[in-house]
């Protein structure tokens, strides 16, 4: 990368038209305004000055220099524009480095990964809050060939749409309205795999992870969130989770608030003593059109999304009989799909804060979408479990390098009367995704005495 090249990304006129986490990423873009066919050039041989005062407080976890090294060498590659992101990749275009150095990082090397991706998580921490912070869990798909890779089997991933050849992972995301960042992720392991001796021992699977459902990891990475003292005023996350019932009483045995959507034949009940049970899709139908009313809960390049929605004080059953209070939320989206949610929060909690907190889940979908097409973290080639863990807390590392450099610029180029845009390092997702909520003192308040709705 030429001088000339950086000191056209520093300009303060590009500061003016786009983040500078985008910038940063820019520096490495090598394919804009060249020939589709060019070779894509080398990345700087010496690391970019922010990305290295970023790291420099995780050198400790490396007792030797060529740890810290390999580390902001494969960094470095993680935000090339170079179309396949693994090892030999990355050394043939990151200068000053090898893909023996790289492999090493992720499998030979003594580091802690989970020591480091704390600190992670507590340096992310420092960043100010606005008090309403969402933890929300989801998981993603990486389609893999072959049977060798750790965790890999034939198994339903929303990402591909279907069942197929893959790896599944876990995630926990922190959202707040115009700030997200990844908190941890862990790989599910299948029946098959937790119960095959040869194959964790090949995969150097640890003795201590034993089979558990999507939502028990969930549940233990809640545990690991809380150990670390993430601040969150809710849990969310889709029907998968919203409809298992041992999710739900893992969250309030936690004490944990929570809105997780649900689908059209979660079952409650209109008395707190006796009485049948209701599909959800039924009563919500059943509500008359007074009870509803338009929330929205984030601003696009288009304006503001909302949507009809309505909420239902009732009781959710377990399966000793036992009732517990919440809300039934139903909203009619835009698609033209009837969305339903049940949340445990008080009487007294309004529609707009519900529903806002349920589409946080949306930052977490887009992190997998960045992580994987910005980052590459769908490319790894790796087949053991150390080292898919490895990858997966560099790109976590990347993506908090790029959140904390955009909210640093963020303080010094605000201006009087400009919009505070959410944080993307994709440009195209940057133009796509909305402000945020509107602000404690705009936000929408259900009206006192509505039939159906929130007080």
């Amino acid at each position: 990368m030429s001088t000339t090249s950086l000191d056209i990304v520093r300009h303060p006129e590009y500061h003016c038209r786009v983040s500078a986490a985008l910038l940063l990423v820019g520096v490495l873009r090598h394919l804009k305004g060249m020939n589709p066919t060019t070779r894509i050039p080398q990345a700087p041989t010496d690391s970019l000055p922010e990305l290295a005062q970023f790291l420099e407080p995780f050198h400790i976890h490396f007792a030797r220099s060529e740890g810290r090294h390999a580390l902001e060498r494969y960094l470095t590659g993680l935000f090339t524009e170079h179309p396949n992101k693994n090892c030999d990749t990355i050394a043939a275009v990151v200068p000053a480095t090898s893909e023996q150095s790289l492999q090493g990082l992720l499998t030979t090397m003594v580091w802690d990964q989970d020591d480091l991706n704390r600190q992670r998580v507590q340096r992310l921490m420092q960043l100010p809050a606005e008090g309403d912070a969402v933890l929300v869990f989801d998981d993603t798909g990486f389609a893999k060939q072959g049977k060798c890779s750790v965790g890999v089997a034939r198994q339903y991933s929303g990402t591909l749409g279907k069942t197929g050849n893959c790896q599944v992972t876990v995630n926990c995301h922190y959202s707040e309205r115009t700030l997200a960042w990844p908190v941890a992720t862990r790989l599910y392991l299948p029946k098959d795999w937790a119960h095959d001796d040869q194959r964790r021992q090949r995969a150097h699977v640890p003795p201590e992870v034993t089979f558990q459902t999507k939502p028990e990891i969930a549940l233990a990475l809640l545990d690991q969130a809380r150990a670390g003292g993430v601040p969150h005023a809710c849990i969310t996350a889709d029907a998968d989770y919203g409809d298992n019932p041992n999710f739900l009483a893992g969250l309030e045995k936690r004490r944990e608030r929570y809105v997780v959507a649900v689908r059209r034949d979660f079952a409650v009940a209109l008395s707190r003593r006796g009485g049948p049970t209701v599909r959800a899709d039924a009563l919500i139908q059943g509500q008359p059109p007074r009870a509803w009313r338009s929330v929205r809960w984030r601003e696009g390049s288009k304006g503001w999304l909302q949507a009809p929605c309505v909420a239902v004080r009732c009781w959710r059953v377990l399966a000793d009989g036992k009732r517990r209070a919440g809300w039934l939320i139903g909203e009619d989206s835009a698609d033209g799909k009837r969305r339903y949610y049940w949340s445990n929060l008080g009487p007294k909690a309004s529609l707009a804060k519900m529903v806002g907190y349920a589409h946080r889940r949306y930052w977490v979908e887009q992190y997998h979408e960045e992580a994987k097409g910005l980052l590459g973290w769908d490319q790894y080639q790796g087949r053991r479990w150390p080292g898919f863990h490895r990858n997966a807390v560099c790109v976590m590392l990347a993506y908090s390098f790029l959140v904390w450099q955009e909210f640093t610029q963020r303080q010094q180029v605000r201006r009087r009367g400009r919009k505070r845009r959410p944080f993307s390092p994709s440009g195209r997702s940057a133009a796509r995704v909305a402000a945020g909520d509107p602000p404690a003192d705009q936000r929408l308040a259900a009206p006192p005495g509505r039939q159906g709705v929130a007080a």
